[in-house]
């Protein structure tokens, strides 16, 4: 399927729509804050410092200012709303991944689907959501961006391929740097090991398999896990649920 491209504006309304496999939003901020919701499909969010990436259980938040792109995995019924920038000081000040919690979807649902009923309505039920949010604790979806160009040299060749099995050592021979050196460098500007980051890449691209509806057996392969065990047991350490529930929560619509 080709490419869907759409622009945003440097402002948005709350609200929700179908969108189509691989349908893409180019870079762009907003005065106010954002909250993006997948009820069914999957989708991530980028900035200059990574991806988050978000499946049906998922939603990602971007503060205002913060220029980011989407993109969105398998028919996505996406939802939008806006929080107004003078509501957002009790938020996290940066892009992150939160869970989605029954009261949070429905309240997201409430102000995605249906217009407003009384005068203020809305904005209660904003409130609500300001409040699970705050609540919500992040979620390690994001893959952070790397600066230095040997680490970006590596991670570029994990990104093109991320069943690639290479080891550090291997990587490190073709990016001009030791596994040393390379190893220091995941630390310092990623925060996370070799073996954490790549785990995570494997995860986002799993999470798009599994929206399409391939098969647990067949994306484990796809991703680089041995077998299927190692990749539900690495699977539910990001996600929090297993890729089996993760793909049986989609064809249910359920959170």
């Amino acid at each position: 399927m080709p490419e869907t491209r759409h622009t945003s504006p440097s402002s948005a309304a709350s609200g929700g729509g179908w969108l189509d496999h691989g349908f893409h939003i180019d870079a762009h901020s907003h005065l106010d804050g954002q909250l993006v919701y997948a009820a069914s499909g999957a989708l991530a969010t980028s900035t200059e410092r990574g991806t988050w990436v978000a499946p049906a259980n998922r939603a990602t938040w971007t503060p205002p200012g913060f220029e980011h792109s989407h993109r969105f995995y398998g028919r996505t019924d996406v939802r939008l709303v806006v929080v107004p920038a003078a509501l957002c000081g009790a938020l996290v000040p940066h892009p992150s991944v939160v869970a989605v919690s029954p009261l949070l979807r429905e309240v997201v649902l409430a102000l995605t689907d249906r217009p407003e009923s009384r005068p203020g309505a809305h904005a209660r039920l904003r409130e609500v959501l300001i409040d699970e949010l705050v609540e919500t604790p992040e979620l390690s979806l994001h893959l952070p961006e790397p600066r230095d160009p040997r680490l970006r040299a590596v991670t570029d060749l994990l990104q093109a391929d991320p069943g690639r099995t290479s080891t550090l050592t291997e990587l490190g021979r073709m990016a001009g740097a030791s596994e040393r050196t390379l190893s220091r460098l995941f630390d310092s500007e990623l925060g996370m090991s070799f073996h954490r980051w790549r785990t995570v890449l494997r995860v986002h691209h799993a999470v798009i398999h599994l929206t399409r509806g391939v098969s647990v057996t067949d994306t484990a392969i796809a991703c680089g896990w041995s077998n299927p065990s190692s990749f539900i047991d690495a699977f539910s350490s990001v996600t929090g649920q297993t890729p089996g529930r993760y793909q049986a929560g989609l064809h249910r619509g359920e959170p």
